[in-house]
């Protein structure tokens, strides 16, 4: 039973991991690569897809217990939260166009530094002097790398740190909106919630700010049937990035995935520079390997001051 077990939880977290990365290497395939510039349409995709998928996970397949929103302040809060998730998403894929996913990985190791921020403006939280100490390597592991970057692109810098901040921002909010026992949800039901919200506001900034996109992809189908393959794909990889990030949170534990999710960053620049072959700097590798080390740091921190 125990080999059966440990079989099981290696099989999720290859899967999430394979997932995580598939679908961060597949975006800027797409939007870069292939040369589908619409980021907004894209984002579109992923969040029908886990409009769809998440409902039938939890109401068919019972992977997580159905929870019920109980009121039209619940329904706002979650619809607050979408669109921040929506924003955080798009400037993500917009920055993916623009800059090698080494080096927005490296930007998106700052979370830890934006989560600490907005929680000390906006809770009053005040974590111990050492936590806030390892938050320098943090930063200064992403200024070094910024410096070292060959293919840095300044508005695709600035979408991916709009990116972070607005993680980190979505998870700060998210502990003051749904902060009750009553309204809490876990992640699968606020998947389900905040998926076909994001799908209208996605809808509306995707017809206003890319213009006849959709007539545009059917145009790109109709010379190689492949992009249908290509977005069909992507945004089903989409839905089981968080269905995987579920379920290896329920059989091990949250802090496990961060250290995971610490080490998964390291992997998917590795892998993408092998695939994408973009231009590295030993100044930019240094850089990014401080930023992970200092991540690394200010987990440990935080875990000793509980």
């Amino acid at each position: 039973m125990k080999v059966s077990s440990r079989s099981f939880t290696l099989g999720l977290v290859t899967a999430w991991y394979s997932s995580n990365i598939g679908v961060l290497l597949l975006n800027k395939y797409l939007l870069s690569n292939y040369g589908f510039r619409y980021p907004i349409f894209l984002t579109l995709c992923h969040m029908l897809a886990c409009s769809l998928f998440s409902y039938i996970a939890i109401n068919w397949f019972k992977l997580a217990p159905l929870q019920t929103l109980r009121s039209r302040l619940q329904f706002l809060k979650i619809s607050a939260l979408s669109l921040i998730f929506c924003l955080s998403v798009v400037a993500g894929n917009v920055s993916l166009r623009y800059l090698p996913v080494s080096f927005t990985q490296a930007v998106g190791a700052t979370t830890p530094f934006f989560t600490a921020v907005f929680a000390c403006f906006m809770t009053s939280k005040r974590e111990s002097w050492v936590t806030y100490l390892t938050l320098v390597p943090v930063v200064t592991g992403v200024i070094i790398a910024t410096g070292g970057e060959p293919s840095f692109h300044l508005f695709g810098f600035i979408m991916c740190v709009g990116a972070t901040a607005a993680r980190a921002l979505k998870s700060v909010l998210q502990g003051i909106l749904l902060s009750s026992e009553a309204e809490k949800l876990n992640s699968m039901n606020l998947l389900m919630y905040m998926a076909p919200v994001a799908v209208i506001f996605l809808l509306v900034a995707a017809l206003v700010m890319e213009e006849d996109v959709i007539g545009i992809t059917i145009a790109l189908a109709r010379d190689d049937v492949k992009i249908l393959w290509y977005l069909i794909f992507n945004s089903a990889l989409a839905y089981f990035v968080n269905l995987t990030n579920f379920l290896v949170t329920k059989h091990t534990s949250a802090l496990t995935l961060q250290v995971l999710g610490n080490a998964k960053g390291a992997v998917a620049v590795v892998i993408s520079i092998l695939i994408f072959r973009n231009p590295v700097s030993v100044v930019g590798m240094l850089g990014y390997i401080l930023t992970v080390i200092g991540v690394v740091l200010y987990s440990e921190a935080k875990k000793r001051s509980r």
